[in-house]
């Protein structure tokens, strides 16, 4: 099944996965033409994803979630993963995958102002993160720092933001970019999730959009985590994926290229190229439907 991915090599520019400045969720459109960006990480702002030499515009999961929540959806705690289940996780597999779920989360109940349950998932987080190796990026000064600010949304976004880059490096100069991707693919699987039970409430056209846009997304999901589909959970995860990728082909986008506005002062590039999606109704069920198993069989 996995055979047309393979024979590639695959890079990240920007693996700083999850909840705040991970390249999760993201409709990063085909481009045909390559674009010369200076980068400032804003968990708000499209981030970069670099896959064979092509540079990718993928949204973080705070721009599906304030989407969600501009949209007039409720806040919803029943959505989430439990806080209580990273007890259960006893593979680096499992772990690794669900500290990016639990990142996707942790982003969603920030952006709604849920203090209690903010400090849950930190605290999940904190424990995944010392069972990996990246404590150092997770500890008790992050999370009294996270108590002091409640309130104030940016300070917490950016001080998350800098935990989840700081746990990114250790992990490539340890060479455990198969943990990164895991991550990565974590926070990604939930905030679909996140998007298609929105749309299946309200009908909203972004959501909607922003859902479809996500058929890039998968396939570049899908080259990353190729190199390991040797190993068993791998193996199930990626199969899953390319199943996901089938629903998403049969989405017509349509694309079109205008030129990046870059502000060299302010060291920021406005990507200006827009993206039609076309996605039937029977389409969207058929990916809500394939999202939540995946996303049930990575969180039990």
């Amino acid at each position: 099944m996995v055979k047309k991915f393979f024979n590639f090599r695959t890079q990240l520019l920007v693996l700083t996965s999850v909840a705040l400045i991970s390249t999760s969720c993201g409709g990063d459109a085909p481009t045909n033409e390559e674009e010369d960006v200076q980068e400032e990480v804003n968990p708000k702002q499209s981030q970069l994803m670099e896959i064979e030499g092509k540079v990718f515009s993928i949204p973080s999961p705070i721009q599906t979630a304030t989407l969600i929540k501009n949209s007039g959806t409720n806040y919803n705690k029943e959505m989430l993963n439990v806080p209580s289940n990273v007890t259960k996780y006893s593979t680096n597999f499992k772990k690794a995958i669900n500290l990016g779920v639990y990142g996707a989360d942790l982003g969603y109940v920030t952006l709604y102002e849920q203090t209690q349950d903010a400090i849950s998932f930190l605290t999940a987080i904190k424990s995944i993160g010392d069972d990996l190796g990246v404590s150092s990026a997770f500890d008790m000064e992050l999370v009294n720092r996270f108590e002091k600010n409640i309130g104030n949304q940016d300070s917490i976004l950016a001080m998350v933001s800098d935990a989840y880059k700081a746990s990114d490096r250790y992990l490539k100069n340890s060479q455990q970019n198969d943990v990164g991707g895991l991550i990565l693919a974590g926070g990604w699987i939930e905030s679909l999730y996140f998007a298609t039970n929105a749309a299946k409430m309200t009908n909203n056209k972004e959501i909607i959009k922003r859902i479809g846009e996500q058929k890039t997304t998968v396939s570049n999901l899908i080259k990353l985590l190729t190199p390991y589909y040797s190993k068993s959970d791998y193996t199930a995860l990626v199969d899953n994926l390319i199943e996901l990728d089938e629903l998403f082909s049969k989405i017509e986008i349509v694309y079109t290229y205008v030129k990046p506005t870059v502000d060299a002062k302010n060291k920021t590039t406005t990507i200006n190229s827009t993206t039609d999606v076309n996605i039937t109704p029977e389409q969207l069920n058929a990916i809500t439907e394939k999202v939540n198993k995946i996303r049930t069989e990575l969180i039990n």
